[in-house]
């Protein structure tokens, strides 16, 4: 994809207003990765409709006069100013997609990115800090199951010999698909050095529910989340000649399992989901030998989703005992409890007009990155409510105006003496 002309930036040219850049950047990156039957998105790690959108970022980038570069993990940064300087300014969020997802989870925070940097020159903003733009890599997890993984790596929270050998539902390695993507995997791994460049990060999201009533609101923290992997073996066996008593059929205790989950985490204020499932052999005439489901659960504390973890793996044992079925429970991935650096998420929240400030149950870069580095995030109202499908939506007006506040809160941060600190995971008072 080539990009439109920009020698005169977005914002010298007549008639411009903060939400015109985005307006642009958001008509070119649409059509890419949309899937024509479900009007959803699928742009998963390393395939072709990604490096679509690799290659939007990196235009959009060098046509503001903006610095490009991929880091050792795939992440994707454009630089205003020199990174080596230290305490950048960050923003920024993901690209890629859950399967037939939004329009706006993720390419909302990069295209206000690069829309807020428009408003900046437009203003005559002169920064004191680099201002960098970032999009993380496979910030989803949809093809190889393990959300941030782009983050995660860099940060040192996920081991890269794991993340070379996780494999998508075709069977092919997370290294196998970087090689054909033309990015070499034996690189994958910690980057310190370059966290370390960073003196604060904040990632504008759509909210992903309805508890945003205005147009932008201030994350106060992530609810601890993780997924689980729950393999239900029982006999594979004919549909049409084996009795039913003599059945050991682990769609039943799977199946069982679900209706469990879902009345536990009603019950503890909690979230449980099973998403994704797999039967084998999976034939319509056949009794499955083996059910796997992937569940996702999410809790406003630690000890909750504990406890709902384990009424549901108890739940699954024991309905197993009655089905002849045995169960196995493997975590996949955790993230724990996030609350965003006080400081600088009350500062922010000022800053923007005493906006409101919520938690979300959605994991984001921006907690991964939280231990490491001063992070906060601001959310662009939902109206439906609806995210991860294709119902997702923000306003024209909504979208203008979380690029207004974007510039604003990077103009405060990057135009004082230190961007952030970094005691106590603590932003600037």
């Amino acid at each position: 994809m080539s990009a439109p002309d920009r020698s005169t930036p977005m914002a010298a040219r007549t008639g411009y207003a903060p939400g015109a850049a985005f307006q642009e950047m958001w008509r070119e990156l649409l059509p890419l990765g949309r899937d024509a039957g479900s009007g959803g998105y699928r742009r998963f790690a390393w395939t072709p409709a990604e490096a679509e959108c690799r290659n939007w970022f990196e235009q959009a980038a060098k046509a503001r006069g903006l610095s490009h570069e991929t880091d050792r993990n795939g992440n994707q940064w454009a630089w205003l100013g020199d990174p080596a300087a230290g305490d950048a300014v960050v923003t920024g969020s993901h690209l890629d997609s859950v399967p037939d997802g939004g329009a706006f989870d993720g390419p909302l925070g990069i295209v206000s990115a690069f829309a807020a940097l428009d408003e900046l020159h437009r203003r005559g903003t002169r920064p004191r800090r680099p201002l960098g733009v970032v999009a993380f890599a496979d910030e989803e997890g949809a093809r190889f199951g393990v959300a941030c993984a782009g983050s995660r790596l860099a940060a040192g929270r996920l081991d890269p010999e794991r993340a070379r050998s996780l494999r998508d539902a075709d069977g092919t390695t997370l290294a196998r698909a970087m090689e054909r993507a033309g990015h070499d995997p034996a690189a994958l791994g910690p980057d310190p050095e370059r966290l370390t460049r960073i003196g604060v990060f904040v990632e504008l999201h759509i909210e992903q529910g309805r508890m945003l009533d205005r147009p932008v609101g201030v994350a106060s923290a992530v609810w601890p989340h993780g997924r689980w992997r729950l393999d239900f073996h029982g006999e594979a066996n004919h549909a049409g000649t084996t009795r039913l008593e003599d059945r050991r059929d682990p769609m039943l205790t799977y199946a069982n399992t679900v209706l469990a989950a879902r009345k536990k985490a009603r019950l503890a204020g909690a979230l449980a989901t099973f998403g994704k499932v797999d039967v084998r052999p999976g034939g319509v005439n056949a009794v499955p030998g083996l059910v796997r489901g992937w569940l996702d659960c999410r809790a406003p504390d630690h000890a909750t989703l504990d406890r709902l973890v384990a009424d549901i793996g108890r739940a699954a044992a024991e309905r197993g005992t009655r089905d002849r079925v045995d169960v196995e429970i493997t975590r996949e991935s955790f993230s724990p409890l996030v609350e965003f650096a006080g400081g600088l998420r009350d500062r922010l929240a000022a800053l923007l007009g005493d906006a409101p400030v919520l938690p979300t149950g959605a994991g984001h870069d921006a907690g991964v990155l939280s231990a490491d580095l001063p992070t906060a995030m601001l959310f662009v109202r939902n109206p439906t409510g609806v995210s991860h499908a294709p119902a997702e939506h923000a306003t024209e007006e909504d979208c203008a105006a979380g690029v207004t506040a974007l510039a604003d809160v990077l103009q405060a941060l990057a135009c004082q003496e230190h961007a952030g600190e970094r005691r106590g995971g603590e932003g600037p008072e």
